[in-house]
């Protein structure tokens, strides 16, 4: 039987990346995914259609996590589609990297609300859906939340965030039978980062390869395998821990 034959997931910010790539390891293991995406319609529905085409089952729900009423539209069609949810995966993300001289409170409000709101609402809405067999919650986080790096104060600072919250939820839900996790990905080869500026054959790809000891960035794979693990019974005596997925960069 597959990892997660008949699990439900939702993985928030799905339509790219890392998301993306959970959302399709999930369902090559017998999940039904929802592929939640905020603005990026057609990429969502690209990641359904080769979960579907590959025999995998699988929605598309837009909802953008920092607003309540995105956040509970999501898991209304959530459980109108599958009855239930098994799996959460928060990885939604602001990436608002910049200097401290250019942080303005309009970007700390958005990389608040997508990074740490965002979660805290739709764990919220989670519970409402776990019911008494319990659930499981992966929070993809980053290497940035323990060292965190220039330019990236305040993104470093809501993964820190995140990190918290999973490690205080283990203890405040391990009663309701819930998991929950955190990842903590290295340089990933994602849309994300490349908006950023690390590109392939830049200086920041360069930097960040020379301190991997595995010698190169990560793949969204690298992420989604590691998520397969923690969703799954492999992982039934794992709850609160922040586990790093970097190649090696960052050995805590």
């Amino acid at each position: 039987m597959s990892k997660l034959e008949n699990k439900v997931a939702v993985v928030t910010g799905a339509s790219k990346g890392i998301g993306a790539s959970i959302a399709k390891h999930f369902a090559a293991e017998g999940a039904k995914v929802v592929v939640n995406y905020a603005s990026s319609k057609e990429g969502a529905d690209k990641v359904v259609k080769e979960i579907t085409d590959n025999g995998g089952i699988a929605i598309a729900v837009q909802a953008d996590v920092s607003k309540e009423a995105d956040v509970n539209r999501l898991f209304e069609e959530t459980n109108k589609a599958f009855g239930s949810l098994d799996i959460l995966v928060n990885n939604a993300v602001y990436q608002g990297y910049a200097p401290i001289e250019q942080i303005s409170a309009e970007t700390f409000h958005n990389s608040f609300n997508v990074n740490v709101l965002g979660p805290i609402q739709t764990i919220q809405a989670a519970l409402k859906l776990f019911g008494d067999k319990g659930g499981n919650i992966i929070n993809i986080s980053s290497g940035a939340s323990k060292m965190p790096l220039p330019g990236a104060s305040l993104y470093s600072a809501t993964k820190a965030a995140l990190d918290a919250i999973t490690i205080s939820l283990s203890k405040e839900l391990g009663i309701q039978k819930i998991r929950i996790n955190s990842i903590l990905p290295g340089a990933t080869e994602t849309e994300g980062a490349a908006s950023a500026g690390v590109t392939t054959g830049s200086e920041y790809e360069k930097m960040f390869i020379a301190n991997t000891p595995l010698g190169r960035r990560g793949k969204p794979e690298d992420i989604a395998k590691a998520a397969v693990f923690l969703a799954s019974d492999d992982a039934a005596w794992v709850t609160g821990e922040q586990i790093s997925v970097s190649g090696g960069m960052y050995g805590f």
